[in-house]
């Protein structure tokens, strides 16, 4: 078994922050194994996503050190999260548990999934480090974990709903409701739905400086063709079979109708490309434990992704494809108790992916993913080691078998936590991990573009850090916690695309090396001055030096790599005083490059934004009410996230949610 290697498991010490009598929720202890998670993670829940600016999971996440966002402007533009600088491939994505997919293009569109019914968002780099978990969870660089609210009932409560109205600057309105029915002693249900319509029209100004410091053009202009119309539903279901048995399931739908912005370019104001999505998946875990050593688990899925792209751009060749994905996924993960201290895994997972197009030439590609897992974990008072070794094979194949494929890839990880004081207080962490990514099917078989002998990415890690948490139980009830990690990483045959000579013809080549080096660092200090009175301040900051050493013949070697700035944070302090609560968020990005030589044409100048929201809530007509105002971009600043698609400038918003 040791030659996994250790791996390693820390337990944060949890503390409570109030003297008094609280009311704790209903938790369900399923045995004493240890599949605990040996790193600290980022997280945020209950009601820090209530307060901030955030209406989708990619609002959210901006919030989290070490992840760039990339915005591609609007309600309905596309929103994607970049990790470290190692790329949106990188970065799984999970909700309540099971892996987020997308074969054809490898990236996940954030924005289409509400925090209607999320309690909780956390972000883990390396991995999520707890040997009780799938396969796939070992073979990213970093996760997101979405994590649904799970109702929770009184003794004698059997439902209880809740509903909100939005309506936002660009026309945008939103309705969405939740309910929540007991359907037994031991099965609880509910259904989180949602329908919104913009747009997505706002003012932005247009301009560009010349090296030299004078005005190319400057202008103010109305963004067009970011309309969207969009329908989400999603059914869960939970059950606890026995003091030592879990299961839940899940039906999740969402469609829309959108408009794509596009680049603002040569004076072009308006795009004629639209997109139409929809989105459905069913999915299942089951969990038991064996006796006091033995712990099991089985999760399924399938999942069905219909895109239809058209561009009838008159100035452009028409477009009009559609690209249907299906996957179907199953796994199975089971932990043993060798010793007192000492556990090991085996996980396996089977996924199965099919790409149909009915574009000219299309391959047809199908692909079969095997995952195993091993892991061990050694717990001791101070010190937690974890290690782990995950199989991936990964076989390709065409409709005539012109393209098959296979890859076989072994990727350790190991991980070890230490608490030098005996009150856990401090503790030192660091892990190192290797992981890779397969090419997309848009890398390997799009037509006159793909190149199906691409090798996978290959990324590895190395990670060291500290966390030091401390409660002062005086009259303020002050508690302060810190955390900063510094890591190395580096990325081997980058997938790139690259010019074949012809106008328009393009081909996708591993040529990329890139070297990061950063540090994270995030604070956190909260105090409650009397019983209705709390106030929170949290600081995050980022530093990155994300460096493409490809080609020493190249312009651009050694430059820093397209939109990862070298500095980068964020701060939110929110006040809360018995039925008012205030937000106050700031964000800020610094000065990057938008090509990938770094000379002042390509410069771009760092932006930051200031959201400031206010929260009432009060009773009446057998309800609860929350009313929410919202100032988005309050100093009303002018800025890029990506070159050319300009993001809004101050926007409203107004939310009235009211529970039943």
């Amino acid at each position: 078994m040791l030659v996994l290697g250790l791996l390693w498991v820390a337990t944060t010490l949890a503390q409570s922050r109030l003297d008094s009598v609280q009311h704790v929720k209903e938790v369900v202890v399923l045995g004493r194994l240890m599949h605990q998670e040996v790193l600290p993670a980022q997280h945020l829940k209950g009601e820090e996503l209530s307060r901030l600016s955030t209406h989708s999971v990619a609002d959210a996440l901006r919030y989290f050190s070490g992840l760039q966002l990339k915005d591609y402007g609007g309600v309905g533009g596309i929103k994607t999260v970049d990790i470290r600088s190692m790329g949106s491939h990188h970065l799984g994505i999970y909700y309540d548990g099971i892996e987020l997919g997308n074969a054809q293009n490898g990236i996940i569109d954030l924005g289409q999934y509400s925090l209607d019914n999320i309690e909780e968002v956390t972000l883990y780099n390396g991995q999520k480090s707890s040997i009780f978990q799938t396969a796939s969870d070992f073979g990213h660089a970093g996760s997101v974990y979405l994590h649904t609210h799970a109702p929770h009932f009184a003794p004698k409560e059997h439902a209880r709903g809740k509903v909100s109205v939005q309506y936002a600057s660009s026309d945008w309105l939103r309705l969405s409701g939740l309910w929540e029915q007991r359907l037994s002693e031991h099965i609880s249900s509910s259904f989180s739905s949602s329908i919104q319509a913009a747009s997505g029209k706002y003012k932005f100004r247009y301009r560009r400086i010349f090296p030299d410091g004078t005005t190319a053009y400057d202008t103010t202009a109305i963004r067009q063709n970011g309309d969207i119309q969009s329908a989400r539903a999603e059914w869960n279901l939970y059950g606890n079979t026995t003091a030592t048995g879990r299961w839940d399931g899940k039906a999740y739908f969402y469609a829309s109708d959108r408009g794509i912005p596009g680049a603002i370019v040569n004076n072009v104001w308006h795009r004629g490309e639209r997109q139409k999505d929809l989105n459905t998946f069913i999915q299942g875990r089951w969990q038991k434990n064996l006796g006091n050593r033995f712990s099991t688990r089985a999760m399924a899925k399938y999942a069905y992704y219909r895109t239809h792209y058209a561009n009838h751009d008159v100035t452009q060749l028409p477009v009009d494809n559609c690209y249907e994905q299906q996957e179907a996924y199953f796994s199975t993960s089971n932990v043993y108790e060798l010793l007192r201290h000492w556990s090991a895994s085996i996980s396996y997972d089977l996924r199965w992916n099919k790409l149909n197009a009915d574009t000219y030439r299309f391959a047809f590609p199908t692909r079969w993913s095997n995952l195993v897992a091993l892991a061990s974990a050694l717990e001791l008072p101070r010190v937690q080691l974890q290690g782990s070794v995950l199989l991936s094979a990964i076989r390709d194949k065409t409709h005539n078998n012109s393209h098959a494929t296979r890859q076989h890839r072994f990727t350790p990880a190991f991980f070890a936590n230490i608490y030098p004081l005996p009150t856990h207080e401090f503790s030192l962490h660091a892990f190192v991990k290797q992981s890779f990514r397969m090419p997309t099917f848009n890398d390997l078989y799009y037509t006159d573009m793909g190149n199906a002998d691409l090798l996978p990415e290959r990324a590895t890690q190395v990670d060291a850090g500290v966390k030091w948490e401390h409660l002062w139980t005086d009259r303020w009830q002050w508690h302060a916690e810190w955390a900063a990690d510094i890591y190395y990483n580096t990325i081997h045959d980058k997938i790139i695309a690259y010019p074949k000579g012809q106008q328009f013809r393009w081909t996708m080549l591993n040529l990329g090396r890139v070297h990061i080096k950063g540090a994270d660092v995030e604070g956190k200090v909260g105090c409650q001055p009397t019983k209705e009175t709390t106030v929170n301040l949290q600081l995050q900051y980022t530093f990155q030096l994300a460096r493409d050493v490809t080609d020493s013949r190249t312009p651009y070697y050694n430059c820093q790599i397209p939109y990862i700035p070298r500095h980068s944070g964020s701060a939110t302090v929110a006040i809360t005083c018995r039925q008012w609560s205030m937000n106050y968020s700031f964000i800020y990005t610094g000065e990057r490059y938008n090509g990938q030589e770094n000379i002042i044409y390509n410069h771009m100048e760092p932006w930051y934004t200031s959201d400031l929201s206010l929260q009432y809530s009060f009773k009446g007509l057998n309800a609860g009410w929350t009313t929410t105002l919202e100032v988005n971009n309050l100093f009303n600043q002018d800025y890029d996230v990506i070159l050319n698609y300009p993001m809004p400038k101050r926007n409203y918003a107004l939310k009235v949610t009211v529970e039943l």
